[in-house]
């Protein structure tokens, strides 16, 4: 994904971001690459390695949200959360389609 839309998305700032994703490349989970499509934009791109350590953590990570939120709502609870979290993916969906940001630095 383009660094400028991994940015919005993740409402961090680009500079932020860029620290962030130099240490998953220390260690090795992640590359950048200009963006095949647009030279002037950096894509960043989960590595092999990187895909293996978040299947492995997916367990731990699933079982924990379960436990903590889950679990520890009933059904008409859970009903609220499945209408708020439909309305913040539609939210994040609009954010896809904000105007250009201009190349990553």
């Amino acid at each position: 994904m383009r660094m400028s839309e991994l940015a919005v998305l993740t409402n961090a700032e680009l500079s932020r971001l860029s620290h962030l994703i130099t240490r998953l490349e220390k260690r090795g989970y992640v590359r950048r690459e200009p963006d095949p499509t647009d030279g002037r934009y950096t894509n960043a791109v989960l590595t092999d390695a990187g895909y293996k350590h978040v299947v492995a953590a997916a367990p731990g990570h699933v079982a924990t949200v379960r436990e903590l939120v889950i679990d520890a709502l009933d059904d008409s609870e859970l009903d609220a959360l499945r209408a708020s979290a439909t309305r913040i993916i539609a939210g994040i969906d609009d954010t896809r389609q904000l105007p250009d940001v201009g190349p990553t630095p």
